[in-house]
């Protein structure tokens, strides 16, 4: 299976997700100018894509809790 024509074999299921939580984030490369994340659970839904620097702008902004209205 395909999302949006991204490879199926390349998806990398994120070490925060578990089996039994029911939340399961998968994520893949793009080049290298991209980072594609979509739900392991439900592989109809696609994927949403992001530009490498946007993407770790955000798990930065994360990973400090500086994120507005978090």
């Amino acid at each position: 299976m395909m999302r949006y024509d991204l490879p199926a074999d390349r998806w990398a299921k994120s070490s925060y997700s578990a089996d039994t939580s029911g939340q399961c984030v998968e994520y893949q490369l793009v080049g290298a100018e991209h980072v594609a994340l979509g739900d392991s659970k439900d592989r109809t839904r696609g994927a949403f894509v992001f530009p490498t620097a946007a993407w770790s702008s955000f798990v930065r902004a994360v990973k400090r809790e500086v994120l507005p209205g978090a």
